[in-house]
């Protein structure tokens, strides 16, 4: 019975697991560096902007809105497993006789029950921590440039 459950232990996706989350992580934060630019562009168009007291339309970015960048700093997988099994003999054995006249009866009966169970329980999850953070510093540099070119 070890055997099987060191078997089943040494089987499990555990690396493949690791190396997904990895993955998942890059992608994640790859899509959320787009959006916060596609933010950026879009609070740079005009078209977006405000008029504040009729002095001309002026781009969020001008009003001093930027947009929020974030980064996964944390994440966790949780794995649980629990095995159990149990395996039990049981032997039973029964007589009777009885005696009539000119009559011997006799019964024998015995029994033999072999009972074994196994029982394997898991349960996993996935916790990310994202934490907004200041824009790079070369994004801030060139916004202050073009902000003061304009």
């Amino acid at each position: 019975m070890a055997t099987q459950v060191t078997t089943e232990l040494q089987q499990s996706p555990l690396p493949e697991l690791v190396q997904k989350l990895g993955i998942a992580i890059s992608q994640a934060q790859l899509a959320m560096d787009r959006n916060s630019l596609a933010t950026a562009q879009l609070f740079a168009d005009q078209e977006n902007g405000a008029d504040l007291n009729g002095q001309g339309t002026r781009s969020l970015l001008e009003l001093g809105f930027t947009p929020t960048f974030y980064q996964i700093t944390e994440a966790v997988i949780e794995a649980r497993v629990a095995f159990s099994s149990s395996d039990s003999t049981e032997i039973g054995v029964g007589a009777s006789i009885g005696v009539n006249i000119g009559f011997f009866a006799a019964s024998v009966n015995a029994h033999y029950t072999n009972r074994y169970s196994f029982d394997a329980s898991g349960s996993s999850s996935i916790r990310a921590k994202f934490v907004a953070v200041p824009p790079p510093s070369i994004f801030n540099e060139i916004l202050r440039s073009t902000l003061q070119r304009g």
